[in-house]
């Protein structure tokens, strides 16, 4: 398992990686014997993009032998949890990645740095400008995208084909993929898919489907407890009948690809985002696809193109030029996008994007391919989600903990979660 810079690198904090915070292991501004810069580095991900990254940070430290990179990874729910203690604590990594989500609430709390501040090291030129703007608030750049990334149906091919149901298609409806995770139940003996119902992205692009959305532009709900309530009211009634992944399965959840149904070969097929589902290649023998998200009874897609993940520096880094230099590294060294490959969604760089095009193989390929064929198909992405979202997730998947253990219905814990996240909303 790749970490080598971590080994050795306190220890402790890494048993406890759900609730320690690392300044006893030096903070930002670290420097190492011999004059050497320390960068702390963390992400989240599986394996196979922690041994890319290892791979890709090894090479910048050959070419800047004054700087020495700590790195660190868990799956995200864990890393999510680990950065908020570690930002409360004033102890952000120098650099860091970023989901859409964290960016308002990260920007707006003084964790990360104005990156006007490294423009002289952190080159922006070659990505879309509509796609760098998402890592802007208030008009300031706080975060840049790595890649881009949309959301997919991920199945064990041969389960699949086994089955004799017939596989996804592009322009299939929520209806459609109930009844055909029905029949994979039938004809397997277990759950067709994991239950959706406790994916805040699911239930986006469900909504999204609809001609609604998780957030006004002005920050508020964008959908009513009447719109959670029918979502709930489905995904219960899946799940009642044993097409989709029991309670007992779907609150083992954690963020990895091995802790999912199918990851765990409990279920034939998963929602998760395009290029993650590389690590379900280790876990699935025979094989994994990607189909496009079901879209709405008329037609209307849900699903969107959207950064995949973003890479920001911390505000009270003592290294922001080594930092600045090691996010443009990520982003522009042509040896490095070789190395990480589609590992965090097709790289964002576009003189890149087009040089590699052709030297992607593999599960890269299969990620390329697949947003290829969603190209002209999807709708515009939206804003960034206003800072209350990051907390309002975990909300999300606990009050429909309480629909599948049947302590409440699905219009109570709808009505539930709407009063939360106002209240979240407004604060």
């Amino acid at each position: 398992m790749p970490g080598h810079r971590t080994k050795g690198f306190c220890a402790a904090a890494a048993a406890l990686v759900l609730s320690a915070v690392l300044a006893g292991c030096g903070g930002s501004g670290e420097s190492a014997g011999g004059g050497k810069v320390v960068l702390r580095y963390t992400w989240w991900g599986n394996p196979d993009r922690a041994a890319r990254t290892e791979q890709a940070v090894a090479l910048f430290e050959k070419q800047h032998p004054n700087v020495r990179v700590q790195t660190s990874f868990s799956g995200y729910d864990a890393y999510k949890q680990k950065l908020a203690i570690q930002a409360t604590g004033g102890d952000a990594p120098d650099v860091m990645q970023l989901d859409y989500r964290q960016i308002d609430q990260y920007a707006s709390g003084h964790v990360l740095l104005d990156l006007g501040k490294a423009k002289d090291v952190l080159r922006t030129a070659e990505i879309d400008p509509g796609l760098l703007a998402t890592g802007r608030v208030n008009g300031a750049q706080y975060a840049i995208p790595q890649g881009r990334g949309t959301e997919t149906v991920v199945y064990d091919v041969k389960a699949w084909k086994a089955s004799g149901v017939p596989l996804p298609r592009k322009g299939w409806t929520w209806s459609q993929w109930a009844d055909d995770i029905r029949a994979l139940a039938r004809t397997t003996g277990k759950p067709g898919s994991t239950d959706p119902g406790q994916s805040e992205d699911a239930f986006e692009v469900w909504l999204r489907g609809q001609g609604k959305a998780l957030y006004t532009r002005s920050g508020g709900l964008g959908f009513t407890a009447d719109d959670l309530a029918r979502w709930w009211t489905f995904t219960d009634g899946l799940r009642r009948e044993g097409a989709v992944s029991p309670a007992e399965q779907t609150t083992q959840l954690d963020g990895s690809v091995e802790n999912t149904p199918l990851g765990r070969g409990k279920a034939t097929a998963d929602f998760n985002w395009d290029a993650p589902s590389s690590g379900y290649l280790a876990l699935v023998k025979d094989g994994v696809a990607l189909a496009p998200m079901p879209s709405g009874e008329d037609g209307t897609p849900g699903q969107y193109f959207k950064p995949s993940m973003f890479l920001g520096i911390g505000a009270h880094t003592g290294h922001r030029k080594e930092a600045a230099a090691l996010i443009d590294f990520l982003l522009n060294d042509q040896l490095a996008a070789k190395i990480l490959g589609a590992t965090r969604g097709i790289p964002v760089n576009e003189t890149i994007r087009e040089q590699t095009a052709g030297q992607l193989k593999d599960f890269d390929k299969t990620v390329a391919d697949y947003q290829s064929s969603l190209e002209g198909s999807l709708k515009d992405p939206p804003q960034a989600p206003p800072s209350g979202d990051n907390a309002l997730q975990t909300t999300f998947q606990r009050d429909y903990d309480q629909v599948s253990y049947g302590r409440m219905s699905p219009r109570q814990a709808a009505e539930n979660y709407v009063t939360e996240a106002k209240a979240e909303l407004r604060s």
